[in-house]
């Protein structure tokens, strides 16, 4: 029986990410068996957008009519994620701008700066979200559409584990001790908002049996 967050693909696809980081490249490869995805490589994206769907959609779109333009590898559509740590005590920050909060700092460095900024006494609770949108090549009859994922939990008073990346080794989902950073990869992705995300757009596409 396949498990519904390590999905399995009947035929091959290759999918052009919008994205230059490694670490998602990685992540959505173990989630979609069978489906390549080629690494972007052209301008820098805008992502200028007040949502996590308006920052999806803006760097598909983008980076589809970039592709389409100048040509490259062959593909068969395009992806894009955003997302971000959303943390209650910090308003739902920072966001859509997880991404460039602090952006000068590391990771290592970025983690406990967000931390230090909750107060003692304030609640802990925060989310992951991610919103994946695909766009097929033009000239093809499938819109553009997004789909969404979000994991509960709450903040580690300290960042722990090296594994995953980001603000994963801070976060701790409902039910769990672990933060997303001492988790191993096949259960992390059972688990988070990218990996429900994943499995919402493979049913989409039809990848899932």
């Amino acid at each position: 029986m396949l498990s519904c967050y390590n999905l399995q693909v009947d035929y091959f696809m290759r999918i052009l990410l919008a994205s230059r980081n490694t670490h998602k490249a990685r992540e959505f490869e173990a989630l979609f068996h069978g489906v390549e995805f080629v690494l972007w490589s052209g301008p820098e994206i805008p992502e200028d957008g007040a949502f996590f769907q308006d920052n999806a959609l803006q760097k598909a779109l983008f980076a589809r009519d970039w592709h389409m333009r100048h040509g490259g590898e062959q593909i068969d559509g395009v992806m894009a994620d955003d997302s971000g740590l959303c943390v209650d005590a910090l308003f739902g920050g920072p966001g859509v701008l997880s991404a460039r909060f602090a952006s000068h700092l590391s990771y290592t460095e970025k983690n406990p700066l967000l931390l230090s900024m909750i107060n003692p006494g304030e609640p802990r609770t925060a989310r992951f979200v991610c919103v994946l949108a695909y766009v097929g090549l033009m000239g093809t009859n499938m819109e553009p559409f997004t789909v969404s994922g979000t994991v509960e939990g709450v903040l580690a008073t300290e960042a722990r584990g090296d594994s995953g990346f980001g603000y994963d080794p801070i976060f701790i989902p409902n039910g769990f001790s672990k933060t997303f950073g001492e988790m191993e990869a096949e259960i992390k992705n059972t688990l988070s908002h990218r990996g429900k995300a994943a499995h919402k757009l493979a049913s989409r596409l039809g990848l899932t049996h």
